[in-house]
């Protein structure tokens, strides 16, 4: 089965998260979602099977300094600004089997392992 997590090393609990899989024997495929971020339609994707909306997985500091109004945007739309202005997607996000968490906190991960 393959584990992979969207990481951001400056991010503690990113680190956090992916120092919890690696303590359970896993070796994620590791995406810096930065460097590559998730397309519009992985990140709806990823949405899917996190069961929520974009607005949920939105970091409201980082979407304002990318000139992002969530407010004024389509679900559609604001996913697109996502995708293309990743650091304003909430993190780690961990994804197996058809089943995505938000490692936040990170052992929120280890209900979909």
């Amino acid at each position: 089965m393959t584990v992979t997590i969207y990481h951001n090393p400056r991010c503690s609990k990113s680190r956090e998260t992916l120092a919890l899989l690696h303590e359970r024997g896993i070796e994620p495929v590791i995406v810096e979602y930065l460097r590559t971020p998730p397309s519009a339609a992985e990140l709806k994707n990823i949405l899917g099977m996190l069961g929520i909306g974009p607005r949920d997985l939105l970091r409201r500091k980082e979407a304002a300094e990318a000139g992002i109004e969530p407010e004024n945007l389509s679900d559609d739309a604001l996913i697109a600004a996502m995708a293309a202005n990743p650091s304003a997607i909430e993190r780690p996000i961990v994804v197996t089997g058809g089943k995505a968490a938000l490692g936040r906190p990170p052992e929120s991960v280890l209900k979909i392992l």
